[in-house]
């Protein structure tokens, strides 16, 4: 059974998605890293071919929003359990949902992760305090859909690859409490190709 996992690296892509779910690891299609782009948002708009959070969707969430094409849905099993904890918790948050990109050509993850009740931004910073060799961070608000948001850019020192590498997420406040959605790749360049997925998923956020 397979389990979450937080680090994202080449060997462990390499042996399939680092989601829970019943049964052994399935055969992987041979994967091309996505394009390196100068600029800091790929000016590709991705297509936006389902809906994840709301009902009958692969992940329950207290939001919901589009995916892009290819991209695929799987909902961690048990996160509560706290043999787990190392990998389903960081900071005040527990991953709820991740989204593959292997299948859209890229090395990477959208992760959703929920935390208790209080301001958005104060989950936000201690989700990134929590990662290890994280650095650099820069908060803005912004918005998600039509709530608003606090979004923070920000580098991890990846000791395997030995270089820093960005990572974004943004935080919204709902009823239920805070929900993070965060963006890792593999590297600058997969992070980077895979924003407009992210951004897609940013503007197109509601309740569930």
């Amino acid at each position: 059974m397979r389990r979450p996992i937080r680090p994202l690296v080449p060997a462990l892509l390499a042996a399939g998605a680092l989601l829970t779910g019943c049964g052994g690891p399935e055969p992987l299609p041979e994967v091309t890293p996505g394009a390196r782009p100068t600029a800091e948002v790929s000016a590709a708009k991705p297509v936006a071919a389902a809906s994840l959070g709301g009902p009958g969707t692969a992940c329950a969430l207290p939001v919901s929003f589009s995916l892009a094409k290819a991209w695929e849905p799987e909902a961690v099993e048990d996160p509560e359990d706290p043999d787990f904890a190392e990998l389903t918790r960081q900071g005040p948050a527990t991953v709820r949902c991740e989204v593959d990109a292997k299948p859209a050509g890229h090395v990477g993850f959208l992760r959703v992760w929920t935390a208790g009740k209080g301001p958005a931004r104060t989950a936000l910073e201690g989700f990134v305090k929590a990662e290890k060799g994280s650095s650099g961070a820069s908060y803005r608000e912004t918005t998600a859909g039509a709530l608003p948001a606090v979004e923070v850019t920000y580098t991890v020192r990846s000791a395997l690859l030995d270089e820093d590498k960005e990572e974004r997420a943004f935080a919204v406040a709902v009823p239920e409490g805070v929900v993070v959605v965060h963006l890792a790749g593999m590297d600058t360049g997969e992070h980077r190709a895979m924003l407009p997925a992210y951004e897609l998923a940013r503007t197109t956020l509601k309740l569930s």
